[in-house]
């Protein structure tokens, strides 16, 4: 468990245990102080002088029915030993008994004393009605008994209390479950996140976290993975400046030692050749011819080479790209007869902030290499669009197109992939549009060949 998570779980403990414990004890005292109020005891004195008022009353009726059978007072129902077969089922228990008389209760809820009272083989019925049906007081009373004896028997307080301590504990851990699930759950992404920082904090600029949802953590997590995507791509273009750097110092160095070979040799190959000597005029014509040629291609080597090392200054403004890209086509097409060029501008203006004449020499360079990729009466389009809040101008041709060895070196210095080529072009292409605050990426072709697309930061 991490820091986070278990601060988590301490404030939600120290913030709920308290209240929890104090209204445990005031409910618990007022559970207490109710069920000393109940009239348990009450209904046990009631029930017991009902019993006894019951038992008088009932012992009195029996007196009174059987002082008015022996005087007279009350005439009986005589039932007849020959007409046994007829006798009510009470009247026939009794006369199969040995006793001499017998009291019972009939009617509903016995609210009628009978006396019962053998003569020889002859039974007779005496009854009277009561004011209280007894058989049914009697039942309610053993019914309210056994419900008292119960609850005496059962502790409620000790009962209650320990009910209500389960559900509060019940609830109360749920609760602490469900704060540890969540608290896992925001504590996790925000460590994933720390963990990240400090792998960026070590150069790890490929480091990923996977998103998180769509809340602020989500939104810091995706937040976190575009400033590494942003680091990549500076610690690649410094690291790219930096490799240019160092070959523009062999640059100059290479410029400076060919320089100074140059001029000697071609003074004295104007001189051989302005002589008039006439046995060998047509073998110095040939290798004046030969020289010259060779001094001119050392002159296109140190002119890239000087190009590449050069640091020219920067003064970035509006551009009109629009125009820019029309005036760089209008210029090759004249150069370019056999190609096919065309163009797609974006309706809207579309202007940069950017140095003109790097912008230039990036899309002459890539113009120029597009043309002699495509075959006689190939196609190049050119287009103007808005990418991810930049300007961007795209470079496609018809040609073969570019493999993957090709794509991965695209811009070293001194890698060509056309004959006569040095391999100078695309890299001093790339840093201009670097020191413009872009860059050039490779892109699919529209044409079926190479594709190239600078991006520039908008005006």
């Amino acid at each position: 468990m991490n820091r986070l998570r278990n601060r988590l779980i301490l404030i939600f403990v120290a913030a709920t245990l308290p209240p929890l414990l104090v209204t445990g004890w005031v409910a618990l005292s007022l559970l207490h102080q109710s069920l000393a109020l109940n009239a348990t005891e009450e209904l046990d004195r009631v029930s017991k002088s009902l019993e006894r008022s019951g038992h008088e009353l009932y012992q009195r009726a029996r007196q009174s029915l059987q002082d008015d059978a022996s005087t007279g007072r009350l005439q009986p129902q005589r039932f007849a030993a020959q007409d046994r077969r007829t006798w009510p089922q009470e009247v026939s228990e009794f006369s199969g008994s040995a006793d001499s008389d017998r009291f019972l209760l009939s009617g509903i809820g016995g609210d009628r004393l009978v006396y019962l009272v053998r003569h020889e083989q002859d039974v007779w019925l005496y009854s009277e009605p009561l004011n209280v049906p007894m058989r049914q007081f009697s039942t309610e009373y053993s019914e309210a008994r056994s419900l008292l004896e119960a609850t005496q028997l059962r502790n409620l307080q000790r009962g209650f209390t320990l009910t209500f301590l389960s559900l509060a504990a019940a609830v109360w851990a749920l609760t602490l479950a469900g704060l540890i699930y969540w608290a896992h759950r925001i504590s996790r992404p925000i460590q994933r996140l720390t963990t990240g920082l400090s792998a960026v904090a070590g150069g790890n600029f490929d480091y990923h976290i996977e998103p998180a949802g769509r809340d602020e953590i989500g939104t810091a997590v995706n937040a976190f993975n575009r400033m590494t995507a942003q680091l990549r791509d500076s610690r690649d273009r410094l690291v790219y400046i930096a490799r240019l750097e160092s070959w523009q110092a062999l640059a100059r160095k290479m410029a400076h030692e060919i320089k100074n070979s140059l001029t000697p040799i071609r003074l004295t190959m104007e001189e051989i050749a302005a002589r008039d000597g006439e046995n060998d005029r047509e073998f110095l014509k040939q290798a004046t011819q030969i020289v010259v040629d060779e001094v001119m291609s050392l002159e296109r080597r140190v002119r890239a080479f000087s190009e590449l090392g050069s640091e020219p200054p920067i003064t970035p403004k509006p551009i009109d790209v629009n125009a820019l890209l029309e005036d760089r086509v209008s210029l090759l097409r004249s150069a370019h007869p056999q190609v096919i060029y065309n163009t797609r501008l974006e309706h809207e203006p579309l202007r940069a902030f950017a140095d003109e004449d790097l912008v230039k020499g990036v899309l002459t360079n890539l113009l120029e290499n597009a043309a002699q990729a495509v075959e006689p009466g190939g196609m190049v389009l050119g287009l103007t669009a808005r990418v991810n809040g930049h300007v961007a101008v795209e470079i496609h041709d018809s040609g073969p197109g570019l493999n993957a060895q090709a794509r991965s070196t695209l811009f070293e210095p001194t890698i060509s992939f056309k004959p006569g080529g040095m391999g100078l072009g695309l890299s001093i292409a790339r840093k201009g549009a670097l020191l413009s605050g872009g860059d050039i990426l490779p892109v699919d072709g529209e044409l079926g060949g190479a594709a190239f697309r600078v991006l520039l930061p908008s005006a």
